[in-house]
């Protein structure tokens, strides 16, 4: 029996122009630089120019929001996997 009160993740339709990605970790001098060179190798159309960035009030952590245009969903998983391996990423949502 189905709980209708239970919530479907939402459905992605690939391509998605636009697809963002919120990246939050911890801050040093070259985070958005790692970060960069990790969205760069699986969404090369990235702008760099075009992410938004957002420190939070004790300086500790850093977060980057990075539009891509999404191809499919093992982009996204693999993009998710390497910022994580770079030992500063701490969530990817």
């Amino acid at each position: 029996m189905s709980n209708e009160t239970e919530q479907q993740a939402p459905t992605i339709e690939f391509p998605c122009e636009n697809y963002p990605i919120k990246i939050i970790g911890d801050s040093c001098d070259d985070f958005i630089e790692i970060i960069m060179a990790v969205m760069q190798r699986h969404a090369p159309e990235v702008d760099p120019s075009a992410i938004t960035r957002r420190d939070s009030s004790n300086g500790r952590f850093l977060s980057v929001q990075v539009c891509i245009h999404a191809q499919c969903i093992e982009q996204l998983e693999d993009i998710n996997r390497d910022l994580r391996e770079t030992g500063i990423v701490r969530m990817v949502l």
